[in-house]
């Protein structure tokens, strides 16, 4: 347990190296404006701290710098305390986007890249959130129809049917009208989809017309499989950043692996608030040299998906949490609008 000196200094130990990108001496420490103890109290201190794990020294006479649980402790206590954005440079709305779930997802990527000067990443909603939004059947020829399923997410998924005698136009035209009525806003895994289409009330020529385009109902969530939206990665490689970077290629291989990558964001649809893996926190080996920080969307009453920033352990962290919380909460909206 950190004494209330201790927690001051190593605020001001992150503080110091976050700006400066240089090892923090006890005397530089000391003749701070804000500081009121002497160099050899600071210096006790920060020995102190240092064996506690939250500072290291990367040569023998060198100033401190923070390790991962340092970094933790500054942004668990901005997190308590509320981030305020640093030096953000930009704002993000999506109040003037249309339906396109797509283009909301990948300009909110882009606008987070562009606010924290870091690599953005925003999960499209699991196929399991989503629901069908719209039911067309269409007769191609006289014997072939093709079934279209629009779900909520944007996806659309296509199957073609050929009959062996040529079909009623007046029953495809029948059959989206009840495809609509039964099916509209049934979950795309939903296993009851093909109860929906029982009718006692239909005659022969409609359930045989519905039990051959069954199949059309089967699978929806694999037809809908959502995306990684990953934007910044030039800004994350820029000069600027290489040297807190000294893993860059593990960095790039984790992103190589999208389907690993979503994965692990997907595995936080459960928290209710920011969350934060720093350093060797992070649950992919691959990206144990960076700090993600990431916060979910969603409807209220369920989560959908996760927008989040990457970067360096010597990152603004006051605004990388300000920016993904404001960038969930508009995502949050946009989604009030699409699903409701």
């Amino acid at each position: 347990m950190l004494t209330e000196r201790q927690q001051r200094i190593l605020d001001l130990v992150v503080d110091f190296y976050l700006e400066s990108g240089k090892p923090v001496g006890s005397a530089a420490l000391a003749e701070g404006p804000d500081v009121e103890w002497s160099p050899s109290t600071v210096r006790a201190e920060l020995a102190a701290l240092e064996r506690e794990g939250y500072l290291t020294h990367p040569h023998t006479s060198a100033g401190r710098v923070p390790t991962d649980s340092g970094y933790r402790f500054h942004a668990d206590a901005l997190l308590v305390a509320g981030a305020k954005p640093g030096a953000a440079t930009g704002t993000l709305d999506l109040s003037q986007m249309r339906r396109e779930i797509e283009d909301a997802l990948r300009e909110t990527a882009a606008a987070l890249a562009r606010m924290t000067d870091l690599l953005a990443v925003a999960t499209g909603p699991p196929p399991s959130a989503a629901r069908v939004h719209r039911v067309e059947a269409l007769q191609l020829q006289p014997r072939v129809v093709m079934v279209v399923v629009i779900a909520s997410n944007g996806a659309v998924t296509r199957r073609v049917f050929n009959f062996a005698d040529p079909v009623d136009r007046g029953l495809v035209e029948w059959a989206s009208s009840f495809l609509n009525e039964r099916l509209e806003g049934l979950a795309l895994g939903a296993r009851m989809a093909g109860d929906r289409l029982d009718d006692p009330e239909l005659g022969p020529a409609e359930r045989s017309f519905l039990d051959e385009i069954r199949d059309a109902f089967s699978g929806l969530e694999q037809g809908a499989e959502s995306d990684l939206y990953v934007e910044g990665a030039a800004r994350l490689l820029s000069a600027e950043h290489a040297p807190d970077l000294p893993r860059a290629d593990s960095l790039m291989r984790a992103l190589e692996r999208r389907a690993s990558l979503l994965e692990v964001l997907r595995s936080t649809l459960d928290e209710r608030s920011v969350f934060m893996w720093i350093g060797g926190e992070n649950p992919a080996p691959d990206l144990r040299s960076v700090s993600v920080i990431g916060a979910n969307y969603g409807l209220g009453y369920r989560n959908l998906g996760t927008v989040g920033v990457v970067g360096p352990l010597r990152m603004d962290y006051a605004t990388a949490i300000a920016s993904v919380r404001e960038a969930a909460g508009e995502l949050s909206r946009f989604f009030e609008s699409v699903y409701e």
